[in-house]
């Protein structure tokens, strides 16, 4: 595996990939935890499956954005490494799986060559920079949201303030009031507005989803463009101190603000101000992300077969962009899966009639751009030969659904067949739902709404139910979720459990409720909010009956075996390493790159590193003395309490002032060299106690 070092041109990648193997080989020797080592992988995008032996890996598009020759390479690379199938991800993303883990470095380096990165696409890191799949083209835009997205990405990418925080940490950018990047249900949203004549955001923090779904607060109504990092850099330092740490299901940032209050959190933020990398950053709008539209060319001769299939996707997937003269197409791709074969066959297609540049959507679909009204009648004879003209994007028949029980470990009951299935009730049984964007379907395979079941019209999310001494594979049923306009969500309700093949007959009951009694130009929340939450429990409750159970269901939907509650431990957030010599190690570590930022003058990175080594050794200390702590603020007060007014340690005036140095001083190469002499001599104090303690035990 030696020739991926030498064509690695930036060096930073060929580090983190060289380390990637060598920290592999060291968990195949036994000399890595593997708790430890679980933690660095998933900070390169590696996350295990439910399958033993293999891995998913997670490709980072920051803001969906995926050239043409990016996607040669990943199908590429998906034949080579993986199964040949593209997944097409909420978090526009995309995932490759059955990937054995000693090929990941290669796979990895292969991706670099054409700019592809999976370093923190999961773990405990800021996860993909999301935007609305429109941004450039939408026509209601005040301004393009891509370079804030994309210098937002670049900015926190391999920065030390977010490498090891209690738990992910996600980001959006809308394009407009129409709020399509949901930035009501993530830790930092942004709107795009003018005020004055000059660019800024509302910003909604502290949202999120998961098995308690939160809806985010306004902290900004604007807030100017060149504050938007410096805000995101005092957040996220805010986080990784007072975020919890031993309780995983509470260590979301939503969580931390439930637990300070909101004002409390930004004065916090605010104290922060003076120590930033960046007070104030410019993000360079010279970057258009819009590829060049193609230049005008002969239609090939082509037959336009089916034109009352053509009509609807006319309606359904195509829009007018601001660019006089364009038009974005969006492509429905069924349960965000897309073959490495077609990809290719996209390609051409792409490069000669579309601007050379796709988004992925937070629906797992894709958008081209920049296509001539012209061409659009051969477009779609070409995306309809490659089964990619359906029509109903973002409709009631355009299902989000996470892969579930096919291959995640915390999957209950299977989330992507039952998708085909309900996508088919609707085409096959109410057509006219092709042409609704109000009414919208999203699955889960379990409760953590990777499929985004928590802001659904119509959710479900996969669980179980007994009969007897048995177990059937069960659906969680929710309703009244989703967008309503700038920064403004609603969260599902959950009102029963049916089992997972009666999921069609919800979806039957509902609908024929719905077209039967709605008022004229009722929208399907305004009907559920009209009629209550328990008119619906009431409505659906024959369906809870399990006395008319037949063997089919205790079959889950693409199973043909009985069904079997397995379900594995999740790795969405990473995991905690609490033994004293890996912490004392990673002090070392982390000096060691302090060491390096301080000679490349990238002094507030030097500085964090030090904060980091402090934090770890303190750490490591304390659980000596068997003392749990839950965030790095108590471990430097626990710190205090046990070692330096026991006179075991001497800190002036104690230990917790003396590491907060960091808020009290801009990033300069005197305080940095002084902080890190100072983090430096207490890990050496610190080693020094330990043999002690070891010698004298």
């Amino acid at each position: 595996m030696q020739s991926f070092r030498t064509e690695i041109e930036n060096p930073l990648v060929a580090k983190d990939i060289i380390e990637l193997e060598k920290k592999i080989r060291l968990y195949r020797e036994g000399k890595l935890q593997e708790d430890k080592f679980k933690s660095l992988r998933l900070a390169r995008g590696v996350y295990g499956q439910r399958q033993l032996g293999v891995q998913m890996v997670r490709i980072k598009l920051p803001f969906g954005r995926l050239t043409t020759q990016q996607l040669l390479r990943i199908a590429d690379i998906s034949d080579e490494y993986s199964t040949g199938n593209l997944h097409l991800t909420t978090r526009q993303d995309i995932q490759i799986h059955f990937v054995s883990l000693d090929r990941t470095p290669e796979l990895w380096a292969k991706l670099e060559e054409d700019d592809i990165t999976i370093r923190e696409a999961c773990g405990n890191t800021v996860r993909n920079v999301t935007a609305s799949p429109e941004a450039g083209i939408d026509p209601e835009e005040p301004f393009d949201v891509s370079p804030y997205a994309d210098a937002t990405f670049r900015y926190f990418l391999r920065n030390p303030i977010c490498q090891e925080m209690g738990r992910k940490f996600k980001m959006s950018f809308s394009s407009s009031d129409s709020d399509t990047a949901m930035s009501y249900l993530h830790d930092l949203g942004f709107i795009p507005k003018i005020k004055g004549g000059e660019r800024g955001f509302k910003v909604l923090i502290g949202g999120g989803l998961g098995a308690q779904p939160v809806l985010a607060h306004t902290a900004f109504e604007f807030l100017p463009e060149d504050k938007v990092i410096p805000l995101i850099e005092g957040v996220l330092r805010i986080f990784d101190r007072y975020g919890e740490r031993n309780n995983r299901n509470k260590a979301r940032f939503k969580y931390l603000i439930a637990k300070l209050g909101l004002e409390e959190v930004l004065r916090l933020v605010n104290e922060e101000y003076k120590a930033l990398k960046s007070h104030s950053f410019e993000v360079d709008k010279s970057i258009d992300f819009n590829a060049a539209p193609p230049a005008a060319r002969p239609i090939p001769d082509f037959v336009l077969e089916d034109t009352d299939k053509y009509e609807k996707w006319l309606k359904t997937n195509v829009f007018r962009q601001k660019q006089e003269g364009f038009y974005g197409i969006y492509i429905k791709v069924q349960i965000g899966d897309i073959s490495s074969a077609t990809a290719r066959q996209l390609v051409p297609l792409v490069r000669d009639f579309a601007a050379d540049e796709l988004r992925v959507t937070q629906g797992q679909n894709l958008l081209l751009k920049y296509v001539r009204q012209e061409a659009l009648p051969y477009v779609f004879t070409r995306l309809d030969e490659l089964g990619l003209a359906e029509p109903g994007f973002n409709s009631t028949a355009d299902i989000t659904t996470c892969p579930g029980t096919d291959t995640c470990n915390l999957g209950i009951s299977n989330s992507t067949n039952i998708t085909k299935v309900l996508e088919q009730v609707i085409v096959q049984e109410y057509p006219e739902m092709l042409f609704n964007t109000d009414f919208k379907i999203k699955i889960s395979g379990c409760m953590n709404s990777c499929g985004q079941h928590g802001m659904a019209n119509l959710g479900f999310h996969g669980s179980s139910l007994k009969s007897g001494k048995s177990v059937l594979p069960a659906l969680q049923v929710l309703l009244g979720g989703g967008t309503v306009q700038n920064g403004e969500g609603r969260i599902a309700q959950k009102l029963l459990k049916v089992p997972s093949k009666r999921g069609p007959e919800v979806l039957r009951y509902v609908l024929n409720d719905f077209l039967a009694s709605k008022q004229e130009g009722e929208s399907f929340n305004a009907y559920y909010d009209r009629n209550g939450k328990d008119y619906f429990y009431q409505l659906l409750k024959p369906l809870t009956d399990l006395t008319t159970l037949t063997a089919e269901d205790f079959v889950d939907w693409g199973h043909q075996d009985g069904f079997q509650p397995a379900i594995g431990v999740g790795e969405c957030a990473g995991v905690m390493i609490d033994l004293v010599a890996t912490l004392l190690y990673e002090s070392d570590e982390k000096l060691e790159w302090a060491a390096e930022a301080l000679e490349e003058q990238r002094y507030a990175d030097a500085i964090y590193y030090g904060y980091a080594a402090f934090i770890s050794t303190a750490k490591a200390l304390l659980l000596g003395k068997s003392v749990s702590t839950n965030t790095q603020h108590s471990i430097l007060q626990e710190f205090d309490t046990h070692f330096v007014e026991t006179g075991l340690f001497t800190f002036a005036p104690d230990f917790k002032s003396s590491v907060l140095q960091i808020n009290q001083h801009e990033p300069s190469e005197s305080f940095a060299t002084e902080y890190l002499s100072q983090a430096l001599l207490f890990l050496q104090q610190a080693n020094r106690y330990r043999k002690e303690k070891v010698v004298n035990a």
